[in-house]
C-alpha cells in the first residue's frame, strides 16, 4: 500500500513541477478585459516577462520588459518565487526518485528509503508552496486593479496562466503529502513487558571477593 502511496504521489509532485514551467513560460498572466467596450481593436495580454497586444487584423507585437528595477516590486517578487518553485521542483524529483521503493538504486533498507521519500514530499511541498503564492499574489493584484475605480490605467482580467499556476501548486502539494504519508516510522523490536538488566562487572569486583573468600576461610581454620 506504502509503495503504490510513493508511486502516486511522486507522480502528481512530478507533474505539478512540469505545470509550474509551463506557468512561467506562459504568456496570458493577465489579459486586457472587453467588459464595457462594445468594439475592441486591441488585445493586451502580459506575463512575468513581456507585455502582448494584438491587433483586429490579427498581427501581434511583443515587448519584453527591459529593466527589472523598473518592474513593481510584486511582480520581481513572483519571477524570484517561480524559479525558487522550479528549483525545488528538480530537487524533489531526484530525491523521490531515489526514496522509491520501487526502484532498486539508493539505499537498500526500506527505512533509510523512506526517509528519503519524506524529504521528497516535504520539498514538494515548498515547491508547490512557492508557485501558490506568485499565482495568488498576482491575482489580487488585478481584480484589486479591476474593482478599483480611481484606477485609470487599463483593467486587465485573470489570464489563464493563473489557473494552470493554481492546478500544478495543488498537484505539488498533495503529491508530497501522499510521499510524506507513506512514510512508517521503524518498529521497536523487543517484547511486552520485558527488561533488560546490565550489570558489568569488573576485574576488581572478581579480586575483591577472591580476597574476602581467602580471608573468611583462614579465619574459620584458625578457630578450629
Amino acid at each position: 500500500m506504502s509503495q503504490a502511496l510513493q508511486l502516486v504521489g511522486f507522480l502528481m509532485g512530478l507533474i505539478g513541477s512540469l505545470v509550474t514551467g509551463v506557468t512561467l513560460s506562459s504568456e496570458r498572466w493577465k489579459t486586457s478585459t472587453v467588459s464595457g467596450s462594445v468594439i475592441t481593436s486591441n488585445i493586451i495580454y502580459e506575463n512575468l516577462w513581456k507585455s502582448c497586444a494584438t491587433a483586429s487584423t490579427g498581427v501581434t507585437n511583443c515587448k519584453t520588459f527591459d529593466s527589472l528595477l523598473n518592474l513593481p516590486s510584486y511582480i520581481q517578487a513572483c519571477r524570484a518565487l517561480m524559479i525558487i518553485s522550479l528549483i525545488l521542483g528538480l530537487f524533489a524529483c531526484i530525491i523521490s526518485l531515489f526514496g522509491l521503493k520501487c526502484t532498486k538504486f539508493g539505499s537498500s533498507s526500506e527505512h533509510t528509503k523512506g526517509k528519503i521519500a519524506l524529504s521528497g514530499g516535504l520539498i514538494f511541498i515548498l515547491a508547490g508552496v512557492c508557485c501558490l503564492v506568485p499565482v495568488s499574489w498576482y491575482a489580487a493584484s488585478i481584480t484589486q486593479q479591476f474593482f478599483n475605480p480611481q484606477y485609470v490605467g487599463i483593467k486587465y482580467e485573470l489570464g489563464s496562466a493563473l489557473y494552470i499556476g493554481w492546478a500544478g501548486s495543488v498537484l505539488a502539494i498533495i503529491g508530497g503529502s501522499l510521499l510524506c504519508c507513506s512514510f512508517k516510522k521503524k518498529k521497536k523490536t523487543g517484547k511486552k513487558g520485558g527488561y533488560t538488566y546490565n550489570y558489568n562487572k569488573s576485574p576488581d569486583d572478581d579480586f575483591k571477593q577472591f580476597k574476602e573468600m581467602r580471608e573468611s576461610t583462614s579465619t574459620s581454620r584458625a578457630y578450629v
